[in-house]
């Protein structure tokens, strides 16, 4: 699991703060009720927060799902992937498409492309991946 990072996790009663700067949970045993349910210790504050949320709701916005974070990864290695792809020249990618058919050019244009959906979603067709 990974903390999203700048995303803002209600507590509950009107308090919320940024899931990256909440550093620890505590369940309340004693005197526990509706409105106190956790002791959320943020970062900068020398005493917890009372939270009227239970820890397993407040953890659960607080960090990335499984799938998220296996995205993330994905993207991070198109990306690298993308870079060492620009470092060989024109003419051994030219070169490697004569001799064994992989077209290295629109394999970066693809990969370009489906990076680029995560700066405008509203702006990628994502049929283009799939046709030549």
């Amino acid at each position: 699991m990974e903390v999203r990072r700048n995303e803002i996790v209600a507590l509950g009663y009107g308090k919320y703060y940024r899931s990256d700067k909440i550093v620890g949970l505590e369940p309340i045993y004693e005197e526990r009720g509706p409105a106190r349910r956790t002791f959320v210790y943020v970062e900068g504050r020398p005493d917890p927060v009372v939270a009227s949320r239970a820890e397993g709701t407040i953890l659960r916005d607080m960090v990335m799902s499984l799938q998220e974070v296996e995205a993330s990864v994905a993207f991070d290695l198109m990306e690298r992937v993308l870079h060492e792809m620009e470092r060989v020249s024109p003419m051994l990618r030219a070169s490697i498409r004569k001799e064994t058919g992989l077209d290295m050019d629109d394999l970066m244009s693809r990969i370009r492309r489906m990076l680029s959906r995560e700066e405008d979603p509203d702006d990628f067709d994502q049929e283009s991946l799939f046709t030549s």
